[in-house]
């Protein structure tokens, strides 16, 4: 079993990562979480916490960990200030102190619109942030793979996604499918030092991430 920390872990996608990998063979999740009054919501479900604030000290977060997924974010009702401190420094943080630990792989939840965020409109800043934070990643040396999926929706999944290094157009997928695709970007060799795009579509998860890798 690799361990498997999750920052973001209380959060609408991060919950989901932790559900999946609590009933996975190949994986252990660890709850990153910010208040000691969370704790009580993964001890409910068996599944180990730790203590780290993105806007602090993260560096002993990693003890015992094998890979790291950053679901984390400031939340769409914050201002440009939280999002540079969660988004862009929080994910540097963690990425720092990941490689410093040795971790095998960090999968980061992106979105799609980084590579070109002036072209953003009102999420211009979110994007900036992101791509500043991908960017770090992939220049850290570290195995990796930046999930970019279209707009979020709480809808239930489907496992049916469409996946490329560069979609063709824009679209929706959901927290569900999102939440699976994470999961199955720590497995090796798949979409190793990747990023790819996702919205929803007709092609089963690990159809689409075999095929995108390039394997069998």
């Amino acid at each position: 079993m690799e361990n498997i920390l999750i920052a973001g872990a209380t959060g609408s996608t991060g919950k989901r990562i932790i559900e999946i990998l609590n009933n996975s063979e190949s994986f252990s999740p660890m709850a990153m979480i910010r208040k000691e009054e969370q704790r009580q919501i993964f001890e409910d479900m068996g599944v180990e916490s730790i203590l780290a604030d993105l806007e602090g000290d993260v560096s002993h977060a990693f003890k015992g960990v094998d890979k790291v997924i950053f679901a984390a974010g400031s939340g769409g009702s914050t201002g440009p200030e939280k999002t540079t401190a969660i988004d862009q420094e929080g994910a540097i943080k963690m990425i720092d102190g990941a490689k410093a630990s040795g971790v095998k792989k960090f999968v980061m939840l992106s979105s799609m619109g980084t590579d070109s965020p002036e072209d953003g409109g009102d999420l211009e800043h979110y994007l900036r942030a992101k791509k500043k934070a991908d960017d770090h990643l992939r220049a850290s040396g570290m195995p990796f793979t930046i999930v970019q999926p279209g707009s979020l929706n709480d809808e239930m999944g489907r496992a049916r996604v469409k996946v490329a290094e560069k979609l063709e157009e824009y679209g929706e997928i959901s927290r569900d499918d999102v939440a699976f695709l994470l999961v199955m970007s720590l497995a090796d060799p798949l979409t190793k030092n990747m990023s790819y795009q996702a919205v929803e579509g007709e092609t089963p998860v690990k159809q689409a991430l075999i095929e995108l890798s390039g394997i069998g």
